[in-house]
């Protein structure tokens, strides 16, 4: 039995998730605000991030982890042999103790073993590798939070505006994050992620210090969406580093999609299941 929601029960939690941000009561403060904040909403399709899986470089800035060049990845869906990612660990960014725990990754994966990411096992990514998912993701703005919703197990992540962090914040899988607008741009700080997710799609490790800051605004007319992203982590790495991705529109309506079905096919990490049914 899935350890999810039935299809019925999960969509009611969506729409009452939209229901919920409909009805909220803005403060006058937050309603002088609302008439200068840009539109960021998608639409029914969400937003969809079909350019790769990796976070490309930023000039004048640290690089991020890129993939080994002595072990090539092989994506799905090219006639070959796919490969799981390799990271290279010669980045002069990455700190050693991080290194150490990818290179023991690095050997087994290349040994034979799967390679573990808690997307797989149905858990949330973590950020930033959260901005890396193909989505789509429903994006949806309140007076009082912004809130994304993927169509992956509906997994929805909340950012509560105008307001400062907790003074010390219990750690989780997506942290505590706050944001605000500013002109065109919702900028959002998160903080308080557990170490049980990874920066990336190369399974880099990270600190309880992980610190993101990203800018999301439109681009192309409005045709896209775009996040600039700054990873800051003085124990992992030696300097913060920058980086981006960009979304467009979805053409379709997001669909209901549980993890767990069909998972247990391929591999199990640990995927949660119920003990009994809730419907």
């Amino acid at each position: 039995m899935s350890g999810f929601r039935s299809r019925r029960t999960r969509q009611a939690v969506l729409i009452g998730i939209v229901a919920a941000l409909a009805i909220v009561a803005p403060t006058a403060e937050t309603a002088a605000q609302q008439t200068s904040v840009p539109n960021l909403q998608s639409g029914p399709g969400g937003w969809t991030h079909p350019f790769g899986g990796e976070f490309p470089s930023v000039q004048g800035s640290a690089t991020p982890l890129r993939n080994d060049p002595a072990h090539p990845h092989v994506p799905n869906g090219t006639g070959a042999q796919p490969t799981y990612r390799i990271g290279d660990l010669a980045n002069p960014n990455l700190k050693q103790w991080a290194k150490d725990i990818m290179k023991k990754d690095n050997d087994e994966i290349l040994a034979g073993k799967i390679a573990y990411s808690p997307g797989q096992s149905c858990k949330p990514q973590g950020m930033p590798d959260y901005l890396l998912s193909r989505g789509p993701f429903l994006l949806l703005q309140a007076p009082a939070e912004v809130v994304m919703v993927e169509e992956a197990s509906q997994l929805a992540r909340h950012i509560y505006l105008n307001v400062p962090h907790s003074a010390d914040p219990k750690t989780s899988w997506l942290g505590e994050s706050v944001g605000r607008y500013e002109g065109d741009t919702l900028v959002v700080d998160t903080v308080g992620l557990n170490t049980r997710t990874f920066i990336d799609s190369y399974r880099t490790p990270h600190s309880d210090k992980l610190h993101v800051t990203e800018r999301w605004h439109l681009i192309d007319g409005g045709n896209m969406l775009q996040v600039d992203i700054t990873v800051d982590d003085p124990d992992t790495f030696y300097r913060p580093w920058q980086t981006y991705q960009r979304y467009q529109r979805g053409r379709r309506p997001i669909n209901e999609d549980i993890c767990q079905e069909g998972n247990f096919v391929l591999f199990d990490y640990g995927i949660p299941v119920a003990a009994k049914a809730d419907f």
